[in-house]
C-alpha cells in the first residue's frame, strides 16, 4: 500500500514527486510511456515566464510568479542549467503598444518586478538583430530559460534518490475507489494507494473520469517548432515574443540553454491527443512570423523539428482540485505550466494536508543532486582526473554534441535509468546535434543492450515497437 500515487512523469508529476518525498511517505510515480518527460514536457519552449500574462487572480497568475521566482534556486540545488536572459513581447504598430500597455498594468496587479515599456532605440540596445519593423516592446528582466526535460528527469531522479518509486509502462485501465484507498490497474498490475494525484497532461480528463469526476475536458494544442544549430543562437540573446492573443503567447524566437535558437510555436486546438507529427505548411508560417520579431535568422541552419500537445482544459485556469475525497487533479497545465512547476507542487501539498494527508518531514532529505552534465562543464584539470578514474569519460560518442561514453553509462545507471535512444538523448543531448544521431546511435543502442543485457535488435527509440534494427546482415 502506498500513501500517494501520482499518475503522469511529466515535470508537473515529477516536481509533486519530489516535494512530498521531503516527506515520510511512501510514493509511486506512474507512467504510461516507457521513460519520464516523454509528453508535453519534452516538447515546449523551454522558457521560465514572468507571470505579465495570465490573469489577475487566477491560479495561472499567481502560481507562475512564484514558480518564477523559485526556479532558480530549484535548477540551482538539481544541477539543471537555467539562464536568467529576460524577455521582450514587441509590437509593431499603436494597436500593438495599446495591448503591451495592458499587458504592463496586468503583469503590475500580478506583481511582477521590474516590467518596463522600451521604444525602438531602447529595444535596439538590447537586442541590435529585433525585427525592422518593430516599434515597441515590454520588457521583463526577470523571464529565463531552461531545459524543462532535465529539470523533469531530475526532479524524479531527486525523489527517487528520496525512496519515490517509478513504474513505467503502467497505462490506467481502472481506477477502484475502495473507500479508504484506491486501487489503480493497468492491462498487466496494479497498486493500491490512499491518496491519488492526476498529473497526466492531455489525458488527464480521462483519469479524472475513470476516478467518477466528469467536471472537466482537456483537448490538446498543437504546437510545431524547429530548432537552428549552435551557430545560430546567439543572434539574440533574449527571449522574443510577439503581442499575445486569445490562442496564447504566438510565435517566439528564443536562445535555448544549450546554445541553439527555438523558433515556435504554432498553435491548432485538436482532438487527437497523439498526433506529434510536424507539416511543412506550418513551417512557412513560423519562418514568416519570427523574421518579423529578428532579423537575419538563417532558415537554412534548421537541425530539426518536433511537435508538441499542450493540455488546455476547458475552465480557463489550471484546474487544481479535490473533487473527491483523497484524490487530486492537477489538470488543464499549459502555459505558464513549467514556469508554475514548483509553486503547482507547493500547492498541491498544501491541498493534500487539507484533506487529511498527514505531513512529517524527513530528517535526511536529499535536496541537491549532481548535475547530469558535470563531465562537459568541468575544467580541463577536473576533465582528466575523470578520465584517469573512468577512461569511459575520454573517449567522444556523440561528435556533435561532444558526449562521452562515461555520460552515456551514467545516463543508463542513474536514477531515473535510460532505458531506450530517446531516454539517453534527453539525458545527455548525444543524438541531438547536427547529424541527429546519424553517427552516434549505433553505438549508443550497443552500450544500450550491454547494460540492459538485451539484444542489440530489442532496443528501441522510444518504448512499445520502434525497434531500430530488426536483424543482422552481416
Amino acid at each position: 500500500m502506498y500513501d500517494i500515487a501520482i499518475i503522469g512523469a511529466g515535470v508537473i508529476g515529477g516536481m509533486i514527486a519530489r516535494e512530498l518525498s521531503f516527506y515520510n511517505l511512501k510514493a509511486c510515480l506512474l507512467e504510461k510511456e516507457n521513460d519520464v518527460a516523454t509528453g508535453a514536457t519534452k516538447a515546449n519552449s523551454a522558457i521560465v515566464h514572468a507571470g505579465f500574462d495570465a490573469k489577475e487572480g487566477t491560479l495561472k497568475a499567481r502560481l507562475n510568479v512564484r514558480g518564477s521566482k523559485m526556479m532558480s534556486k530549484i535548477a540551482k540545488d538539481l544541477g539543471v542549467k537555467y539562464i536568467n536572459n529576460g524577455s521582450l513581447v514587441v509590437g509593431f504598430n499603436e494597436e500593438d503598444k495599446k495591448s503591451l500597455e495592458s499587458l504592463l498594468a496586468r503583469g503590475n496587479a500580478n506583481e511582477v518586478e521590474g516590467l518596463k515599456l522600451l521604444n525602438r532605440e531602447e529595444i535596439l540596445e538590447l537586442e541590435p538583430n529585433i525585427g525592422k519593423n518593430v516599434t515597441c516592446a515590454l520588457y521583463a528582466p526577470t523571464g529565463a530559460i531552461i531545459c524543462p526535460y532535465d529539470l523533469a528527469v531530475s526532479a524524479i531522479g531527486n525523489a527517487m534518490d528520496n525512496g519515490t518509486e517509478l513504474k513505467c509502462n503502467f497505462e490506467i485501465t481502472e481506477i477502484i475507489n475502495n473507500g479508504d484507498y484506491y486501487t489503480l490497474k493497468s492491462k498487466e498490475n496494479e497498486i493500491n494507494a490512499r491518496y491519488v494525484i492526476n498529473c497526466a497532461g492531455v489525458y488527464s480528463d480521462k483519469i479524472a473520469k475513470l476516478a467518477g469526476d466528469n467536471s472537466f475536458n482537456v483537448h490538446p494544442r498543437r504546437g510545431e517548432y524547429l530548432l537552428l544549430d549552435k551557430e545560430c543562437g546567439e543572434i539574440i540573446s533574449h527571449t522574443v515574443f510577439v503581442t499575445p492573443s486569445k490562442m496564447g503567447k504566438g510565435i517566439l524566437v528564443s536562445p535555448t540553454v544549450d546554445g541553439n535558437l527555438l523558433l515556435g510555436p504554432t498553435a491548432i486546438d485538436g482532438e487527437d491527443k497523439a498526433d506529434k507529427d510536424t507539416s511543412f505548411e506550418f513551417f512557412a508560417s513560423i519562418f514568416g512570423i519570427a523574421e518579423r520579431s529578428v532579423s537575419n535568422i538563417p532558415t537554412n541552419k534548421t537541425i530539426t523539428s518536433f511537435c508538441g500537445l499542450r493540455s488546455v482544459g476547458d475552465t480557463g485556469d489550471f484546474i487544481i482540485n479535490i473533487p473527491k475525497s483523497h484524490f487530486v487533479n492537477v489538470a488543464g497545465i499549459e502555459s505558464p505550466g513549467l514556469s508554475a512547476s514548483p509553486a503547482i507542487a507547493e500547492y498541491v501539498v498544501d491541498l493534500l494536508e487539507q484533506d487529511g494527508l498527514e505531513l512529517e518531514k524527513k530528517k535526511n532529505a536529499i535536496t541537491q543532486r549532481k548535475s547530469m552534465h558535470a563531465f562537459r562543464e568541468a575544467t580541463i584539470e577536473e576533465k582528466n582526473q575523470m578520465i584517469k578514474e573512468n577512461p569511459a569519460y575520454g573517449k567522444i560518442i556523440c561528435r556533435c554534441e561532444g558526449v562521452t561514453e562515461g555520460e552515456i553509462l551514467d545516463a543508463i545507471r542513474t536514477n531515473p535509468k535510460a532505458t531506450d535512444l530517446d531516454g539517453v538523448k534527453r539525458r545527455t543531448r548525444a543524438q541531438m546535434g547536427r547529424c541527429q544521431g546519424g553517427f552516434c546511435s549505433p553505438y549508443i543502442i550497443e552500450l544500450l543492450s550491454k547494460e540492459l543485457n538485451i539484444p542489440y535488435e530489442k532496443i528501441t527509440k522510444n518504448g512499445g515497437k520502434s525497434y531500430v534494427v530488426t536483424k543482422e546482415t552481416k
